[in-house]
């Protein structure tokens, strides 16, 4: 007799003492029109392939799955049981729905005890795609996309450990979908910052018009160029400089601006940093009759603010009758600045952000800017029409300010071995009584030093620039002193005499001063000398670095020396930078009994006074009638 089709075999019926087979299992009420309730799903195809091994692991059997068949079994039976099955939550004669996205149960499986049935599988599958198929807010991609290309880039390369590298294969497939917007027809035409360094230092190559073998002959002989790349090849040895294409684009801008300049001497002075760009230095010296037109320029200036201040005054004298009361206070005389070609002005500077930009010549700097600076501690930027704000407010901008940094690290820095310099013997003794000599000239018959002389003596360094006074110049100006026309029209008073006689005349070190007199910071010595190598000190050369200007080095080799500077510009400080305190307010006016708002009197001091005022017209009227009655009695007589 056949068996119905579904209906267990007898084989699948374990005997006594006989256990079922690995999986095929026996429940009871199982027939052929009732599946086994726990058994294997159908295997899925397509995009459900990735819920078979999840669906199967739950699906089978456990001791949980085994007691809770019994508990239902029991339930048939007993219906107190049946009922507390029922109030479980999930369970599927509770009453409760399919799952919420929101609570636990949600997913492949909707209930606890069996499997969903397909529409409620298909349903969660939709969800579940639904939420891969979801774009993001910030690229515009899905997961399920990202995904299938994943997968397929994998498929075709086919790498070795690609799960070692799963996720730059995620990086390469999401860089692979970016696409640059297309706003214009054509392509925009984008400028590399090199190919415009390019362009710009391109210039620096070319000859001008007319340029030939001709000029060599003259670029031989005498020249105001320096030898900008054999001064870079003796800081090299030391480590100290830039590269060496810079150091050629440098050398190239310098021979330009020789040729735009009517510049007597120059030389590469340095380069100081900024926070957005940086300043390449170059210090040269004019002609003497090239000065003689910019003192000319700066008189008509000051002529035509002298006009200015004289139209002024007279409006100031016609609104003399609603003029307010004037103040008393006297400003400090201003101290002029020194002369071009003299002192903190002797030297002139010009500057360029990167070779190949055009040089811009730095303004003139005065006392006030010197002696503001020192006071002040700020980094450049790299424009020179930034403003500089700070406390006190520095006069000027940041041109100003560089210049007036420049002057100071020339002033502590610019040295030179001992007896390379002399003074010449023409000038008497006059000059030294009237702030020391300031000028100077190369020594024929000098004789180099050898490198450790130079190295183990500081006293072997000198300084070949003048020092800065506290009045911000090198040579002293006394304020108060006028001139002959001034002294024939006025007669001074004994006060302005007096300020004269407190005023002290400064005196700086002389020029030509050896660095073993500069005084060191705390326990740091000003400067530090050593050789450029100690493996082969026949070829070594003599570097010198200073503390107080980090960033300034000199080199001596033979008769040949330099001094250089790159930094920031600032002067080193043991201790933190502290701006300067405001002053304390001024009192408005001086305090005293005679303008001292006096209180109102009260009813009985009036009283008072108008008794006192009235006792003393009675008294004043008797006292002029006793005179009537006198009077009348002489006239009797």
């Amino acid at each position: 007799m056949a068996e119905p089709p579904g209906a267990p075999s007898p084989q699948s019926v374990p005997q006594d003492g006989q256990e079922p087979a690995h999986g095929e299992h026996l429940w009871p009420g199982h027939s052929a029109h009732q599946p086994e309730p726990y058994g294997p799903p159908a295997p899925l195809r397509g995009p459900d392939r990735a819920f078979e091994r999840l669906e199967r692991q739950q699906s089978e059997p456990g001791p949980a799955s085994y007691e809770h068949q019994g508990a239902r079994q029991g339930a048939e039976h007993d219906p107190y049981q049946a009922q507390e099955q029922r109030g479980r939550v999930g369970h599927p004669e509770s009453g409760h729905g399919p799952y919420q996205p929101h609570e636990p149960g949600y997913g492949v499986y909707q209930y606890d005890d069996q499997v969903p049935d397909p529409q409620s599988r298909a349903l969660a599958i939709q969800n579940a795609k639904a939420y891969l198929l979801k774009s993001s807010t910030a690229s515009g991609l899905n997961l399920y996309d990202h995904l299938a290309n994943m997968l397929t880039k994998i498929l075709d390369e086919q790498p070795t450990n690609a799960v070692d590298i799963i996720e730059n294969i995620s990086k390469d497939v999401k860089r692979g979908r970016f696409q640059e917007k297309m706003d214009t027809l054509r392509d925009e035409h984008e400028i590399l910052p090199t190919l415009e360094a390019a362009e710009r230092h391109k210039a620096l190559f070319l000859k001008a018009n007319g340029e030939g073998d001709e000029e060599l002959e003259e670029e031989i002989g005498e020249t105001p160029l320096p030898n900008v790349m054999e001064t870079a090849f003796y800081f090299e040895q030391a480590g100290i400089g830039l590269s060496k294409d810079e150091s050629y684009h440098i050398f190239l801008a310098l021979k330009k601006l020789i040729s735009v300049q009517p510049i007597q001497t120059c030389r590469f002075w340095g380069k100081i940093l900024g926070l957005e760009m940086n300043y390449i230095v170059a210090e040269g010296q004019y002609h003497e009759g090239e000065e003689e037109e910019e003192t000319e320029e700066e008189e008509i200036t000051e002529e035509r603010r002298q006009e200015m201040g004289e139209v002024e005054e007279k409006d100031e004298e016609k609104e003399k009758d609603d003029e307010p009361p004037k103040s008393t206070y006297k400003p400090p005389p201003v101290i002029p600045k020194e002369e071009n070609g003299t002192g903190t002005n002797k030297y002139v500077y010009f500057v360029c952000n990167d070779p190949g930009k055009p040089w811009v010549k730095l303004p003139p700097v005065t006392p006030v800017q010197i002696v503001c600076a020192r006071k002040i501690k700020k980094f450049f930027t790299g424009r020179l029409d930034a403003p500089v704000v700070s406390f006190p407010p520095f006069p000027g901008n940041e041109a100003n300010y560089l210049r007036a940094q420049i002057a100071r690290i020339s002033a502590g820095t610019q040295v030179s071995p001992i007896g390379f310099y002399q003074f010449p013997e023409e000038e008497g003794d006059e000059e030294e009584g009237e702030g020391g000599r300031d000028t100077y000239e190369e020594n024929p018959d000098f004789q180099p030093l050898s490198v450790a002389e130079m190295v183990d003596s500081l006293s072997t360094w000198v300084h070949h620039v003048q020092s800065i006074l506290e009045q911000g110049r090198c040579v002293w100006f006394n304020p108060f002193q006028k001139s002959e026309e001034e002294e024939e029209t006025e007669d001074e008073g004994e006060e302005k005499a007096e300020e004269t006689d407190e005023l002290q005349q400064e005196i700086g070190p002389p020029l030509l001063t050896p660095l073993s007199e500069d005084k060191g910071i705390q326990n740091i010595p000003a400067w530090t000398a050593q050789p450029s190598t100690n493996l082969i000190p026949q070829h070594a050369v003599a570097i010198i670095q200073s503390n107080r200007w980090p960033g300034a080095h000199a080199f001596a080799s033979g008769k040949k020396f330099g001094n250089i500077y790159f930094g920031w510009g600032h002067k080193y400080s043991p201790e933190n930078h502290t701006p300067a305190l405001p002053p304390p307010v001024q009192a408005e006016y001086p305090s005293g009994p005679e303008i001292t708002e006096a209180r109102d009197p009260s009813l009985g001091e009036e009283m008072a006074l108008k008794a006192s005022e009235e006792e003393a017209l009675a008294e004043e009227e008797e006292e002029e009638a006793e005179e009537d009655a006198e009077d009348d009695e002489e006239e009797d007589d």
